[in-house]
């Protein structure tokens, strides 16, 4: 069919350079022909032979027949001869929140791991043109902006632990019917999942209750929403732009400069959500409502110059703090032991103590509770943190430091520094660092 090689012609352009391609399988039908024309055009092409394949599939354990999908979806990669990994997801209860969002959340993330672990930059997903009108819709009823409406992207960039996965989705402009009649031509096999039929599910109910009485009012409905959504998206592009140009002394870097951001929303109210909703875009956030930036501005023009105030936001900590605001993120990471050099006169924890503590297990990292004290220079008494965070000028969001203890004792603070009472100048050392 046309719209099948419309596709065929697109893979390939994307991944004739990989060398390693991704692929979100499901088993359903959407992921099914997307990885039947991957492996197709991936082969039918001599330049691309030794690209890599690898078929990722989630196992939710949210329905009976998931672990026969997984099953499914294991002999099906076997059968087109590329790599195959899953992850089974585990949720404490299904019933408490939204359970749609929790499991897509949860089902990027542990794509993304996956994509880490086995070197993947690129990973394809089977969204389709009827999941993008649906899509517009499920935002149209939140009452979402311009961003919102947008729907998904072609392509977006996922950044995770400094590794950044781009998510492709090659059959954005091909329809529902379209899939099906690949499918049937091809003899194609897929799994049904139940929880489709399931109009208790917002998006379901739309599929299922919603576009097929549009369809009858407005036949090609399907198509005219996806061609919204894209104009919408050149139109946020239109917007970042604007919002850029108007960043100019508000803007710098991540952060936000107080003054001249409320001067700014005093004088074009519009403007400035607009600039605030791009900062929260640089920052990888999600848009706030309506209610919650209005409730942000009155924060704001309430605010005295040197005061500080905390927002929580799409799970991360928003600060004001010496009239910027700043989006802090928590940081993982993981104490280490580096060698210092034997001859030379740089000092260490000596490395006989630090490794008998390893091998009793009494070397543990542990949260800051209140009350610490460290020495980290010589001739100078023990501080509490407190005291040594604010004489560094370090921001609040970052005083919640990992601690190093070796054999109960206090040795070392992230960002702080080494307690010196410990350290020594002669023998083997070692020397504890916060690698994030």
């Amino acid at each position: 069919m046309a719209s099948s090689r419309k596709s065929k012609l697109s893979l390939k352009a994307k991944t004739k350079a990989a060398k390693r391609i991704g692929l979100a399988l499901s088993g359903g039908l959407d992921s099914v022909v997307l990885l039947d024309t991957v492996c197709k055009a991936v082969h039918a092409n001599s330049t691309q032979e030794s690209a890599e394949i690898w078929v990722f599939h989630i196992h939710h354990g949210l329905q009976k027949p998931a672990d026969q999908w997984l099953e499914f979806c294991e002999k099906l990669a076997k059968k087109y001869r590329v790599h195959f990994d899953f992850r089974l997801l585990h949720f404490a209860d299904p019933s408490q929140g939204n359970i749609e969002a929790r499991a897509r959340a949860e089902r990027y993330d542990a794509l993304t791991d996956l994509c880490i672990e086995h070197g993947i930059e690129d990973l394809l997903l089977a969204h389709h043109q009827n999941d993008q009108a649906e899509t517009v819709l499920l935002q149209l009823l939140r009452g979402s902006g311009v961003a919102g409406l947008s729907g998904m992207p072609l392509n977006r960039a996922n950044t995770k632990d400094a590794n950044t996965i781009t998510l492709w989705r090659p059959l954005l402009n091909q329809s529902k019917a379209e899939l099906e009649a690949y499918a049937k031509e091809h003899k194609l096999k897929w799994v049904e999942d139940p929880s489709n039929q399931n109009t208790r599910y917002r998006r379901n109910a739309i599929r299922k209750e919603i576009i097929p009485r549009l369809e009858k009012i407005q036949p090609g409905v399907i198509a005219n929403l996806a061609r919204s959504a894209d104009l919408l998206a050149q139109s946020q592009v239109l917007l970042d732009r604007l919002a850029k140009q108007d960043g100019r002394g508000i803007l710098e870097g991540k952060s936000l400069k107080l003054k001249p951001l409320l001067a700014f929303a005093n004088a074009d109210r519009p403007a400035a959500n607009n600039l605030l909703r791009y900062w929260l875009k640089l920052n990888d956030l999600a848009m706030p409502s309506q209610e919650r930036l209005e409730s942000w501005w009155r924060d704001l023009s309430a605010v005295k110059s040197d005061s500080s105030l905390e927002w929580q936001h799409d799970e991360v900590s928003i600060y004001l703090w010496r009239s910027t605001l700043q989006v802090a993120k928590p940081k993982a990471g993981q104490w280490v032991f580096q060698d210092v050099p034997t001859r030379g006169k740089s000092l260490g924890l000596p490395a006989d103590w630090v490794n008998q503590a390893q091998a009793e297990g009494r070397v543990e990292e542990r949260l800051r509770q209140g009350a610490e004290k460290i020495q980290i220079k010589p001739n100078t008494p023990r501080k509490k943190l407190k005291n040594l965070f604010q004489e560094s000028d370090t921001p609040p969001w970052e005083r919640q430091a990992p601690l190093l203890y070796v054999n109960e004792q206090l040795v070392a603070v992230a960002g702080v520094g080494v307690s010196y009472p410990h350290l020594a100048s002669t023998g083997k050392r070692v020397l504890p660092a916060w690698l994030e």
